[in-house]
């Protein structure tokens, strides 16, 4: 069989066919690599000790390449999944799996994703001592990261935005903790624990119905408190950027509505942006990129981007 190929390699159109056929499977790796070519963003799985619920969760944190080898300190953007989701969601669900690297290398900074469980919704539960999630969050994962990263460890560095259950998280988080964020956003946000305002079936109402009063009790007059459309007033005082977006075609469009009219209605500047799109990887996929932009404007007023290192840079 050796001698065989040996022989038809010696012919020079089977050596031309060849020769084409090895480009073309080349070419065709080269296209497969390419995405991982184009990113030398690296990620790190942490373990966090959470005192506040005996027990260890893991968080995602992505660096920027060049981060290795710098030795300047990065702002920090926390980046929140969804309900029944986990903390590596937005690395392993967008359709583009490169897509958070990529940011992360585009923009020069930190992006940490941290575990927020299938509903924990980042607030400190009334009824579940288990479901610590703001604690966990501000108190736990925050001093783990500046600890752990060369991060500005300040509130002027420090951005956060999050998609669904991790929307209004990260509006939650960043209006009552003012002293740890600059800047929030929300991509189609569970900005209302009060169900009615969601378009759900009744299969569907009753089945949040039940997980809301795992974590938030059976009295479901205490909810308010944990709605962010009830935050308006304490986004207005803490005067820092907001961003908010939401498909139109999503279930949770009418809380992001009502949110946008509270604060119009008591002057507070926000980016808001509706626009085709259900409650999907696609629509957030598209979504990320302009989160990121907004909230790096914010960081690089506040003078906190690191610039990027020039590939031909000694």
């Amino acid at each position: 069989m050796q001698k065989i190929v040996a022989r038809l390699f010696q012919v020079p159109e089977f050596r031309q066919t060849a020769d084409k056929q090895m480009k073309q499977v080349l070419a065709f790796l080269l296209l497969v690599a390419a995405p991982q070519l184009l990113s030398a963003a690296s990620v790190d799985t942490v373990d966090v000790l959470s005192a506040s619920m005996h027990k260890t969760y893991k968080i995602a944190v992505v660096t920027p390449e060049g981060y290795a080898k710098s030795k300047s300190s990065y702002p920090v953007l926390y980046l929140l999944h969804g309900a029944w989701g986990h903390f590596s969601d937005w690395l392993k669900n967008t359709p583009d799996k490169m897509l958070v690297k990529n940011l992360a290398d585009q923009y020069n900074l930190i992006i940490v994703l941290p575990e927020g469980e299938t509903f924990g919704w980042y607030l400190n539960s009334p009824v579940n001592p288990a479901s610590q999630f703001e604690t966990f969050v501000t108190e736990e994962v925050i001093p783990k990261v500046d600890a752990s990263y060369r991060t500005v460890a300040t509130q002027k560095a420090r951005v956060i935005t999050g998609l669904s259950m991790g929307g209004h998280g990260a509006l939650y988080l960043s209006t009552r903790h003012p002293d740890l964020f600059c800047a929030a956003g929300s991509m189609s946000g569970a900005l209302d624990v009060e169900l009615k305002n969601w378009r759900l079936d009744a299969n569907g109402y009753k089945t949040f119905r039940k997980l809301f009063e795992e974590i938030l009790g059976a009295d479901s007059t205490s909810y308010p408190q944990f709605s962010v459309i009830n935050l308006a007033d304490k986004m207005k005082a803490n005067g820092f950027k907001l961003m908010i977006d939401c498909g139109t075609e999503d279930f949770l469009i009418e809380p992001n509505r009502e949110l946008h009219r509270r604060l119009l209605y008591n002057h507070t500047p926000h980016d808001y942006i509706e626009r085709p799109g259900a409650h999907t990887w696609d629509y957030w996929q598209n979504a990320l990129p302009s989160h990121v932009l907004f909230l790096t404007n914010v960081l690089r007023s506040n003078g906190v981007m690191v610039p990027k290192i020039s590939a031909n840079h000694n």
